[in-house]
This record gives C-alpha cells, sequence and structure tokens, in this order.
C-alpha cells in the first residue's frame, strides 16, 4: 500500500498573499465547526457503527463495536491547526464503487460505508477514539467552500468573458460605423471630384470659347494698331522735319546769343583792363579773379574777390578799375541780363 505523507513545511506559492488570508478564514471555520459540534446538543451523542479500511485492494472488515456515549471534552484553547494534508488519489486497481458522502449535522447512527484513502504515516493506521461529527465533515466542507470559490470565480470568469464580448461587439460596432464613415466619405470626395471635373471641362469650355473671342478682338486690334502706326509713323515724321527745323533755327538763335555774350563780356573785360593802374615790375604772370554783381542798368552791386593773385597791390588795381568802369555795358536783350548778373572776370597781368 503506497501512502503519500505530505509534510506541513512552508513553502513560497503565488499569490501568498490571498492564499494566507484564505487559510486563515478556512482554519477560524473549522474552529467554530468543532465547537459546534462538540457543544450543538446537552445529550451524549448515541453509538454508531465504524468501518474501518486498511488495504483498498483486500478490505477487512473490523467487527462492529457499540462504543458508550463518550463525555463531552472540556472545551480547551485550540491552536491554530495547519491545513489538512491532502492525499494524492492513488490509481484505483479494481473499480470499485463511490462511497456516499456522509451527510452533515445528522445526529443518526452512520452506516458502514468505504471511506476515502487517508494519508497515513510511516504505514499506520490512526486509531479511532471518538467519532466526531464535525471532523468527518471537515472535509465535505473544505470540498464545498472550495467548489463554491471555483464557482465564483467560473462566475467571474464568465463575467469576464461576457465584458470581453461586449467590448468586442462594442469594438465592431465602432469599426463598422468608422467603415461606414469612411465609404461615406469616399463618396464624398468622389462626388466632389466628379464635380471639380465637370467644372473644370465648363471652365475649359469657357476659356476656350473666351480665347477665340479673344483672338478676334486681338485680329482687329492688330489691324487696327498697324493702321494707328501708319499714322503715328507719318505724325513722327512730320513731327521730326519740324523739330529738326526749329532745332536748326534754335541753334542758330543759341550761336547768335553765345556770340552776343561773348562780345560783351570782351567789352567789359576791356572796358575794366582800360581802367587799371598797372603796378610795375610784377614777377611771372599773376591772374586775379573776382565776381561781380550786376543791376539791370549796368551798375555794380557787388565785388567780391574769389581769387588772390597773390600781390595785394595788383588786387587792389584791379578791383578799383571795376569800380570805375561802372556802368558796365550790356546786351539790349533783357533776356540775357541772367548770363551777366553774378559775372566772373578774370584779369591776367601780363595781356
Amino acid at each position: 500500500m503506497t501512502v503519500s505523507v505530505q509534510r506541513n513545511t512552508p513553502h513560497a506559492e503565488p499569490k501568498s498573499l490571498t492564499a494566507g488570508v484564505l487559510a486563515g478564514l478556512v482554519h477560524l471555520l473549522f474552529v467554530a465547526l468543532l465547537v459546534f459540534g462538540l457543544h450543538w446538543k446537552d445529550h451524549p451523542p448515541e453509538g454508531m457503527m465504524v468501518e474501518i479500511w486498511t488495504e483498498l485492494p483486500k478490505p477487512v472488515q473490523e467487527p462492529v463495536k457499540t462504543q458508550p456515549p463518550p463525555k463531552p471534552p472540556e472545551p480547551q484553547p485550540t491552536p491554530p491547526k495547519p491545513e489538512p494534508p491532502k492525499p494524492e488519489p492513488p490509481k484505483p486497481e479494481p473499480p470499485k464503487p463511490e462511497p456516499p458522502k456522509p451527510e452533515p449535522l445528522k445526529p443518526e447512527p452512520v452506516k458502514a460505508e468505504p471511506p476515502k484513502p487517508v494519508a497515513q504515516k510511516a504505514a499506520v493506521t490512526p486509531p479511532v477514539n471518538k467519532p466526531d461529527i464535525a471532523m468527518k465533515e471537515k472535509p465535505d466542507l473544505e470540498e464545498q467552500k472550495k467548489k463554491e470559490q471555483e464557482k465564483i470565480k467560473e462566475q467571474e470568469r464568465l463575467k469576464e468573458i461576457e465584458k470581453q464580448k461586449e467590448l468586442e461587439k462594442k469594438k465592431e460596432l465602432e469599426k463598422q460605423k468608422e467603415l461606414e464613415k469612411q465609404k461615406e466619405l469616399a463618396r464624398q470626395k468622389e462626388l466632389e471630384k466628379q464635380k471639380a471635373l465637370e467644372k473644370q471641362r465648363e471652365l475649359e469650355k469657357q476659356k476656350e470659347a473666351a480665347r477665340q473671342k479673344e483672338l478676334q478682338q486681338l485680329q482687329l486690334q492688330k489691324e487696327r494698331e498697324q493702321a494707328a502706326q501708319r499714322q503715328r509713323e507719318q505724325e513722327a515724321k512730320a513731327q521730326r522735319d519740324a523739330e529738326a527745323q526749329r532745332a536748326a533755327q534754335q541753334a542758330a538763335a543759341r550761336n547768335q546769343v553765345t556770340n552776343e555774350i561773348s562780345k560783351y563780356k570782351a567789352l567789359i573785360l576791356a572796358k575794366i583792363k582800360s581802367r587799371i593802374v598797372m603796378p610795375p615790375d610784377l614777377p611771372g604772370n599773376p591772374v586775379v579773379e573776382f565776381n561781380v554783381t550786376l543791376l539791370p542798368g549796368g551798375d555794380i552791386l557787388d565785388v567780391r574777390l574769389s581769387k588772390s593773385s597773390g600781390h595785394a597791390v595788383f588786387d587792389s588795381a584791379v578791383e578799383r578799375a571795376i569800380h570805375l568802369s561802372k556802368p558796365l555795358p550790356l546786351p539790349p536783350d533783357p533776356a540775357l541780363f541772367n548770363e551777366f548778373r553774378n559775372l566772373n572776370i578774370t584779369v591776367h597781368y601780363r595781356e
């Protein structure tokens, strides 16, 4: 007979905090069940028949012993019990009927039935001193609690799956709406594109008509411009001829004016030189320049030395001669007076 012994050694498991909390709750529940099972009735329990199996292949039935009603044990502080070891189910060699589970919390005597394989230490069957209903119910309650926890987990898993399905359905609807929206946008763009093409063709047609009309207008305008160009050329030729004639006349008049101005400037310089009393024996040929401001009648308004000859005697002699020469001779045409209003007079010593 193979007996699996499970040592109560601590080891690391995933989600240790949750497992510790659940283990504490289970231990508290066991303690409560023990206390309640021992004190739930006042009269002593009736005798019961228990059948103990030592080996699975060859079960040996012990004689049924009627035990006297045990005294209720005194309540003692129960230390925290570790979780009972779970035996590994051995592979059954011969097929056997599954023993029915005992009903919880019934004072009736329990019929002898093949119990489940119990974990034993060193292949020794633990002696049954006191039939305790709570101890028998303990594995069933633990199994029931596990089933409830598994049921709760299964419900949560189903809820999560349902939630995921709802989310997927919602995403699918949103995706469908997005696809429809994109299709609508594509349709709108296609319509806009067709409208734009029609508008473009209409514009091109209008542009072609406008271009033909513009060509006709350009042709007419070109003919009119050619006629106007011929007219302008004739007028320009006549104008050039008139301007050439006028320019010749103006050139002749300018020449005449220039000659007149030169003539009177020479007369003015000659009159001034005739009034100069030259100082004797000046070295070289000194030159002096004066700016003379005249009045329309030939009178002198102002005389200013603009460039000295380096000889004050010669400069003074020329200035006195300018004052003695007034009124200076001017041309009879008043239009030429502007040429003599500010007159520059240059006098050389040896001329």
